[in-house]
């Protein structure tokens, strides 16, 4: 029926199918569109994405029982309250029918599953889930309707319907959801016939079929691509100051040679911040930059580390497994990280923390008294700057005079700024004597 109504309505060249782990999960082989397989229960999330990156695009989202009233319950509320211009296929047999017949979220009272082998018990594992009715309390969503195709009658309904959800996102209309009442033999063990009596004699008394929500005559159309925003409006967003219009990057971008760096230390040390600034920087050279951070439930004190990977091509993945450069703060981090630098990288080392040495002797290292540096300059927080000061001095990959000028428009208060620069500077001028 969907693909009936992808045809009738020529939109096969602009609808992106979603279908999440279950029994769509090979929707890609039956529908000539583009097609996009997901994660269990987040064909919703990915469809915001989808449709947000992409506002003429018609966007569907197939899904199962266990795949949206289970583990995808949070991504089709927020999806559904959010109004997003998507058109949502629910199939409802009540069954966890790809993975062995566990009882589902919509599994019936009394109902035998491979979980619920004597019957589901409503004191136990609770009431089936009527998704169609939470989803019709929001606001949000224009059209919402159950269907069934266990008879001849209700699936005729049920393909008009089907058309109509389609219809509403091709006139820009919001969030259309669309419930199926379908039968399962294998999940059931039953032969077709007797599943679709089951489906119409048990199911449609539990979840009627009705329209719960057709707001689609009196809601307007609206233009579903997003303001695009400008530059200085995402600089100011991201809380990077803009940079001079006569900013030159002075990096050689053509011999530029991959970066993958680990920075890691305690929280509270500036370990974060640093691998923001060294990201900006990078940007700002030109240069190809991802950032992503890993710490401890501690908001102080814990461990605490990123990843910054630079590159003069597009990056791939943010993770860096096996640094060429590892910046370390304190002695647990050495001791964690020292043996996944590549041969022939970098470790700066905290020495005012960090009492032992390193133990490769094929890495080139650089004990620098980061912490008591930037104590005696006044400004503690400024260790892991200092860090990022040793690592362009001594390999020089990026000016570290432009690193001072990122530190100078992030930090509102000059004096601080210029604190920075003075340590950047001190400990720049004691690598480089080296």
């Amino acid at each position: 029926m969907i693909a009936e109504a992808i045809s009738e309505l020529g939109i096969q060249d602009r609808t992106i199918l979603i279908s999440p782990v279950g029994c769509s999960v090979f929707a890609y082989y039956y529908f000539d569109t583009g097609n996009l397989q997901v994660a269990h229960g987040r064909a919703p999330a990915a469809g915001t994405g989808v449709k947000r990156a992409r506002p003429g695009s018609i966007v569907i989202s197939y899904q199962g029982d266990g795949d949206l009233a289970a583990i995808g319950t949070a991504e089709i509320i927020h999806a559904a309250n959010r109004g997003e211009h998507m058109t949502m296929f629910f199939v409802n047999n009540a069954i966890y029918g790809m993975t062995g017949g566990q009882m589902a979220p919509t599994t019936t009272i009394g109902q035998k599953t491979a979980t619920t082998p004597y019957g589901r018990n409503a004191d136990n594992e609770g009431y089936p889930i009527k998704v169609c009715e939470i989803i019709s309390t929001l606001d949000a969503p224009v059209f919402v309707e159950r269907v069934s195709l266990a008879d001849v009658p209700n699936r005729n309904k049920a393909r008009a319907i089907v058309k109509k959800a389609l219809q509403n996102q091709i006139e820009g209309k919001g969030f259309s959801f669309v419930e199926v009442l379908a039968a399962c033999p294998s999940g059931l063990k039953k032969n077709p016939i007797e599943t679709n009596e089951w489906v119409k004699n048990t199911m449609h008394s539990i979840f009627p079929i009705k329209n719960f929500r057709d707001d689609t005559a009196t809601r307007p159309s609206r233009d579903t691509a997003r303001p695009k925003l400008s530059d200085d409006e995402i600089l100011k967003g991201l809380n990077i100051s803009k940079l001079p219009s006569d900013y030159r990057s002075s990096t050689d971008i053509k011999n530029f040679k991959d970066q993958n760096v680990k920075l890691a230390g305690f929280g509270g040390q500036g370990i974060l911040s640093a691998g923001n600034t060294l990201s900006t920087l990078a940007m700002f050279e030109g240069l190809n930059v991802t950032w992503i951070p890993s710490y401890g439930p501690e908001m102080r004190g814990g461990t605490s580390s990123c990843s910054v990977r630079i590159s003069k091509e597009r990056v791939g993945s943010p993770l860096v497994e096996k640094p060429n450069v590892l910046i370390v703060m304190n002695g647990p981090s050495l001791d964690k990280f020292e043996s996944e630098v590549v041969a022939g990288g970098t470790i700066i080392v905290n020495s005012s923390i960090i009492e032992r040495k390193v133990k490769r002797t094929d890495v080139t290292v650089h004990y620098v008294p980061l912490t008591a540096i930037t104590t005696e300059l006044g400004v503690p927080a400024a260790q892991t700057v200092a860090g990022l000061a040793a690592y362009l001095a001594s390999t020089k990959v990026m000016p570290v005079e432009k690193l001072e000028l990122i530190i100078h428009k992030s930090l509102k208060r000059k004096d601080a700024a210029e604190k920075n620069i003075a340590i950047i500077r001190k400990v720049a001028e004691l690598v480089t004597k080296k």
